[in-house]
């Protein structure tokens, strides 16, 4: 694999790199760790990569990569605004991509992100890290066989507490509130739609409309930093999706409740940075490795009906997440209309 950014002061990219070499199966062999040329090569030779195979530039990196065809995949984990160009770039040079969330920077990049996935033939996963997690499988599994009933009413929530104040000033805020970088939403487009995402996985449902309040409490913020969005799923359920970043005192908090006709489920991810599950990086890892075997699987022409194969959050979980976040901003803006539906 090569990885686009994730250099220095980087947390994300030092997760995924322990992740994707957990289980043996991915190589991390190239990079463009940084956009200045000089950081990206200092941060290539602490990882051990030859002069050679470091890059100043994810442009540069595709072009040269696939002259030699000496690499895989690409890893992106950039901000927003910087998704869509290399993951384009990438399907386009033969290269598979793992992509982190939300997808793009607006839902009209994601859908032709979705088109140059068909048209190529490559595989986009979304690195949803929660997914990858046993104890959401499990549930997951459960309600697929019925074993709490038809589904009745969904909670989903994600409660952070790190921009409680308007006096936080690092790199990892900024860009975050910058509709430049991050898009149309902050706290919806950064940790809601991981809620929304984990709704539909653990349900196996689709939200079909939404009716929202997206509020900036802190004052001078061009994004929103609290969100509350009543649900429709498209077997008739409803359900409460809550997100915040100025909940004083919570870390990364993230809870899911379903209720059927016949019974319930309750569970919690809750504790890299505080907050987050012990088993973070194993998550992650699992969907490294399900990513690795569905493309060489695929590579291979392989015939193979294993569940870890496609076990992923791939371009159409990316298109339904863009579609959710700028819904639910539209949404918020209308005094007189209460749902709107999600239209793909």
């Amino acid at each position: 694999m090569d990885m686009i950014v994730g250099g220095p002061g980087a947390f994300i990219g030092g997760v995924y790199r322990i992740a994707a070499c957990l289980d043996g199966e991915i190589e991390l062999v190239c990079g463009a760790f940084s956009s200045d040329a000089r950081q990206s090569l200092e941060m290539g030779a602490k990882l051990g990569l030859s002069a050679d195979r470091i890059y100043g530039s994810y442009k540069e990196m595709i072009e040269h990569e696939h002259e030699t065809g000496e690499m895989d995949f690409v890893v992106i984990v950039t901000p927003n605004h910087v998704h869509y160009e290399p993951a384009i770039l990438a399907l386009l040079a033969g290269f598979d991509v793992i992509l982190d969330k939300p997808m793009c920077h607006s839902l009209e990049q994601a859908r032709h992100l979705s088109r140059t996935v068909d048209e190529t033939g490559r595989t986009l996963c979304l690195t949803h890290a929660y997914t990858g997690y046993p104890m959401v499988k499990q549930p997951r599994q459960m309600i697929l066989r019925f074993d709490i009933g038809l589904v009745r009413k969904v909670y989903v929530e994600y409660q952070q507490g790190w921009l409680s104040h308007d006096n936080v000033n690092s790199k990892q805020t900024q860009w975050r509130l910058d509709p430049k970088q991050s898009g149309p939403s902050g706290c919806l487009g950064d940790i809601g739609v991981h809620a929304f995402n984990l709704a539909e996985y653990v349900t196996g449902l689709q939200i079909t409309h939404v009716c929202t309040d997206l509020r900036s409490v802190i004052d001078g913020r061009q994004l929103d930093d609290d969100v509350s969005v009543l649900l429709r799923f498209n077997n008739g359920a409803s359900g409460v999706l809550m997100a915040s970043q100025i909940c004083a005192g919570e870390e990364n908090s993230l809870k899911i409740r379903v209720y059927g006709d016949e019974g319930s489920i309750a569970m919690h991810n809750a504790r890299i940075p505080a907050g987050h599950p012990e088993s973070y990086i194993e998550a992650f890892a699992n969907i490294y490795r399900n990513f690795a075997r569905t493309v060489r699987a695929k590579k291979n022409d392989e015939e193979c009906s294993s569940n870890e194969l496609g076990d992923f959050s791939g371009v159409k979980e990316g298109v339904r997440g863009m579609t959710f976040i700028e819904t639910c901003v539209a949404n918020s803006r209308k005094d007189n209309e209460k749902w709107t539906a999600l239209k793909e």
